[in-house]
């Protein structure tokens, strides 16, 4: 469940007024995502004044506490900066006084555009390639994007998670956690690339943040793990992301490929980004591993969220830290 703040009939259709997109119809809660509100909104369907609504259908998102409203500017000037280089994102809908997000009781509101499409849960190579190939035009597009935000989620953080944890919580979630984790955090932290091209990435480009209308992506969505890093980074996040089954137990080599294919025929891995994705999948997937850790221990029982197992991503940091899986990474 991902609506964790309700809001009234009148208030909504009150704040749904703020915006030239006509009168609102219904509004309906998203069970997908962890982090914030999320309703699926109709309206009347007028074009927008922030650039054209283009339909009566958008994505309201409140934003809760894990995400910083000083960070909205960042998140959302991003969304429009990549619509606006074809990227398939979805743009902001700004309100009537031209603001790209409002503050409901205290808390912010976007309303964002809808894009058509579902998220796969088995991907087929075509799509891999395609989602590759679509990360690399938001690299390229990024490129000009005069805002920067520092990775909050980056190695310091899961030192600092990881820690929190201490071995003896590892070992509570997993008898083999704190021994697969603890060694490969000091042996990743300690070798972290400074000198690889730099950009805005994702961060968290999952299946689930990803809409396709079979082999093509329609959109990508949840930018708010967005930040300045590493872009070959964010091919190795993507790539521990789409590559394994649930469990991190089943590697998919043809989905490999296509990924990295797609990527490359539209932006060239160096020859330094390539020798560094075994390490750099390495911390991505200890990036997914400390906070999933964080959380399996620090959720409460009576939380809506599902805790997720940090053992996928213990199972993925074993397989890219065995240096006879490296060639998967080759050119």
């Amino acid at each position: 469940m991902a609506v964790y703040t309700q809001i009234g009939a009148e208030a909504l259709a009150a704040l749904i007024a703020e915006f030239d997109v006509g009168a609102l119809v219904s509004a309906k809660g998203i069970a997908e995502g962890v982090s914030n509100s999320n309703w699926l909104v109709e309206t009347t369907g007028r074009a927008g004044a922030g650039g054209g609504a283009g339909g009566a259908r958008f994505i309201l998102t409140m934003y809760e506490s894990r995400t910083d409203v000083a960070d909205l500017p960042f998140f959302l000037d991003l969304l429009d900066h990549l619509a606006a280089h074809a990227c398939p994102v979805p743009r902001t809908i700004h309100d009537r006084a031209g603001a790209s997000f409002r503050l409901l009781d205290g808390k912010a509101v976007a309303l964002i555009e809808f894009l058509p499409g579902v998220s796969v849960s088995r991907p087929e190579p075509a799509q891999a390639r395609a989602v590759g190939a679509a990360l690399a035009r938001v690299h390229l597009a990024a490129a000009d994007f005069a805002a920067t935000r520092a990775n909050g989620m980056g190695p310091a953080a899961w030192r600092d998670l990881l820690g929190q944890c201490g071995p003896d919580g590892l070992a509570d979630i997993h008898p083999e956690l704190s021994a697969l984790a603890l060694p490969q955090l000091a042996a990743v932290t300690a070798q972290w690339p400074a000198d690889l091209p730099r950009g805005v990435i994702h961060a968290d480009l999952f299946p689930d943040n990803v809409l396709m209308l079979g082999d093509r992506v329609t959109g990508l969505i949840d930018f708010y793990f967005a930040c300045t890093d590493i872009l070959a980074y964010d091919v190795a996040v993507t790539h521990a992301a789409w590559c394994f089954d649930a469990t991190g137990s089943a590697f998919s080599a043809d989905i490999s490929r296509e990924l990295l294919a797609g990527y490359a025929a539209v932006r060239p891995l160096s020859a330094a980004e390539r020798a560094a994705l075994p390490l750099l999948a390495r911390g991505a997937a200890l990036r997914f591993l400390a906070t999933r850790a964080y959380d399996w221990l620090n959720t409460p029982a009576t939380a809506l969220v599902t805790r997720k197992d940090p053992m996928a991503f213990a199972r993925r940091l074993a397989f890219y830290a065995d240096p006879a899986n490296a060639a998967v990474f080759a050119a």
